[in-house]
């Protein structure tokens, strides 16, 4: 975009180091193109200097955060789309298969809804029921659906390292 400050090569490279030591410590793997990788995580990093958020970058972005929070980085579709395809969308997560070379990553069917049909979320929101005798409600993780039961959210999940606006509430 017009006006955008352009990203150094040491942002993009200590970001998809995060990434990736992130990815291993979660049980996940980056793209074993570090190239490719590196060329996602650039987009990350644009789209959150552009929008406040990393959204996929192989996703057109609304730049309203709560319409796009199903495809803010890891996306609510990863790990379905690891299991079935061995890629995420956009390809920046892989399956150990690819990894270790015995399939290669390719192109994905998109699985995220039209905007018409996709759900729309309340943050907090009760589900209907009659759970009186937990002492806290219980969060959800959208992305891998990790629960936890407490007060609020964790600020990052501990299993998938999405923040806390990815959670919502389960019971």
């Amino acid at each position: 975009m017009i006006g955008e400050t352009p990203l150094s090569a040491g942002e993009v490279n200590g970001f998809y180091e995060k990434l990736k030591r992130e990815a291993e410590a979660g049980g996940y793997h980056l793209n074993p193109d570090a190239e490719f990788a590196r060329e996602l995580a650039s987009g990350l990093l644009t789209n959150e200097k552009r929008y406040g958020y990393q959204s996929c970058p192989c996703r057109l972005s609304s730049g309203e955060k709560q319409e796009d929070i199903d495809i803010i980085c890891p996306c609510d579709y990863r790990d379905t789309d690891v299991s079935d395809y061995d890629t995420c969308y956009c390809g920046l997560y892989v399956s150990d298969a690819v990894v270790n070379g015995r399939k290669k990553a390719g192109a994905i069917p998109e699985r995220r809804p039209p905007s018409s049909k996709r759900k729309k979320r309340v943050k907090g929101k009760k589900p209907t029921g009659n759970i009186s005798s937990l002492s806290h409600p219980v969060w959800r993780c959208s992305v891998c659906g990790y629960l936890c039961a407490r007060e609020s959210p964790p600020e990052v999940c501990p299993i998938c390292k999405a923040k806390k606006e990815r959670f919502e509430r389960f019971i």
